[in-house]
């Protein structure tokens, strides 16, 4: 049976949400979908749901996390096996290792907000909107942004690389039987990313909201888009909005390591919930792929650890606060060295103790916290030559390493912002997406696990013309959708 592909996860999506719990109703076909939703209660279930399987392995509750880490430098691995290896070898091709599971995956997730979307409409066309059901509209189309933005960041180039190039299939309806989209460009697809973000910020309540997208978290995103586009006017101006709201307030250097044992603390914009019996991912969870092997379970993969050269970053200052959320790694075994490339943000702290659910992998996933809305200020302010702002925003986060002496306007540069959001950022999933929008070069730590594993599917060094930097089509899903069967990217 061929994997589930974007039509699939049209027809299908209200009998896989009634299937998981997700919806109080059960529609069989598509006519019932679209009276499914009649009241805010009705769309409250719906985006309850589409949060949830925006938590599956697949997308933000492991494997999405893994790819900016891993595919990025920050990572490497001690061993091969144990579980998602080609994310760092990019051993990739159309039939192998394609991890198509995130294509199926968050367009399943995009057919669930585009059938909230259409049934809102329906109701305001009738006359019955009420602010609470737009406040939904709001939460859904910022969702769908972000899915699409995730999505072309992986399939797509870097849009200052070649936004004409192609990006992914524009679905912003229901599909029927017969619809076979083919892929829209890196542009057209940012376009509408940002009219996503735009038309739904307007909807949103200026409130601190958990585990809910509000006004603000509609803003970072805008931010993290517009940086990646080079507007940087436009990024400065969504990160200033957030930071001058005082809506959010940073993590103190006390309390930065204890930020992660709590549930929507005070940094936090946008965090998915993580629940026991429901998205709780166990030993397949990230806090297994993190921490040390074999700690607090003979499950623990603990296959993925920090590269020397993160750590050659953290080793600037030993009073580093976030040392406080990384331990020893299995290395001790060959060198009777402790070397602290561990991280346990995902198990709460470095002794298991979770976010406060009684679990030390039913841990929230933090999508976007105010730190990174400071460091986009930084780099928006500096590339607009604001620096005074730049100096400010960046030394906020700076001072995290407290014998580091502060930036100047005198010596600040790109390469500092950037190293500040790898370490502030580690293990959040965004080290690949930066090296590739910088147009960096990519250094593998592939010296730590040879001569045990030899990498064949990359050079040690790579950038952003390797043409394995960006996922294939899955062959399952071009032989489903003849309109992406000639559209395959570049090398594969």
């Amino acid at each position: 049976m061929k994997k589930i592909n974007i039509l699939l996860a049209a027809i299908c999506v209200v009998l896989t949400m009634s299937c998981e719990g997700f919806l109080d109703v059960k529609p069989s076909n598509s006519a019932a979908a679209e009276t499914s939703i009649t009241t805010a209660a009705d769309a409250k279930v719906i985006m309850n749901g589409i949060m949830s399987k925006m938590t599956s392995s697949s997308y933000y509750g492991r494997n999405f996390i893994m790819y900016g880490d891993a595919k990025g430098g920050d990572f490497a691995i001690r061993s091969q096996g144990r579980g998602l290896d080609a994310l760092y070898t990019f051993n990739h091709s159309p039939s192998s290792n394609s991890y198509s599971g995130y294509w199926s995956q968050i367009y399943h997730c995009l057919a669930q907000v585009n059938n909230l979307l259409i049934n809102i409409q329906k109701i305001e066309e009738a006359g019955n909107s009420t602010s609470a059901l737009l406040v939904y509209k709001g939460q859904a189309l910022t969702l769908r942004a972000l899915m699409y933005f995730d999505l072309v960041r992986l399939y797509g180039k870097p849009y200052n690389m070649d936004k004409t190039a192609l990006g992914v299939p524009l679905v912003l309806e229901p599909l029927d039987a017969s619809s076979q989209p083919s892929r829209a460009t890196v542009e057209q697809v940012y376009t509408q990313i940002v009219k996503d973000l735009t038309d739904g910020a307007p909807l949103l309540n200026k409130t601190k909201t958990n585990g809910y997208i509000n006004y603000y978290a509609n803003k970072a995103i805008l931010a993290r888009v517009y940086l990646y586009m080079e507007n940087w006017g436009g990024a400065l101006a969504a990160a200033e909005e957030i930071i001058n709201s005082k809506v959010y307030t940073l993590y103190t250097n006390n309390n930065w390591v204890s930020s992660w044992t709590a549930q929507y603390n005070t940094e936090s914009i946008f965090e998915l919930a993580i629940l026991q019996g429901e998205a709780d991912l166990g030993s397949g969870s990230l806090s297994f792929y993190l921490r040390r092997h074999g700690h607090g379970s003979t499950s623990a993969m603990g296959w993925f650890m920090a590269s020397d050269y993160w750590l050659e970053r953290m080793n600037q200052d030993p009073d580093d606060v976030r040392w406080g959320v990384m331990d020893y790694d299995e290395s001790y075994k060959d060198t009777d060295v402790y070397r602290y490339g561990s991280c346990y943000k995902y198990s709460g702290s470095t002794t298991l103790a979770g976010d406060g659910k009684g679990s030390s992998t039913a841990v929230n996933i933090k999508v976007i916290r105010l730190s990174e809305v400071y460091l986009i200020a930084a780099e928006a302010a500096l590339a607009s030559n604001s620096k005074d702002k730049a100096v400010t925003y960046l030394n906020a986060i700076r001072k995290r390493s407290p014998n580091l002496a502060p930036a100047t306007v005198s010596n600040i540069t790109s390469d500092m912002i950037l190293d500040e959001r790898s370490k502030e950022l580690f293990a959040e999933g965004h080290r690949f997406f930066d090296m590739m929008r910088l147009n960096k070069t990519i250094t593998f730590n592939d010296d730590f696990i040879f001569p045990m594993v030899v990498i064949t599917h990359r050079e040690k060094t790579i950038n952003r013309t390797f043409h394995k930097t960006i996922l294939p089509i899955s062959i399952d899903e071009m032989n489903a959708n003849e309109g992406v069967r000639s559209q395959q990217n570049p090398g594969y």
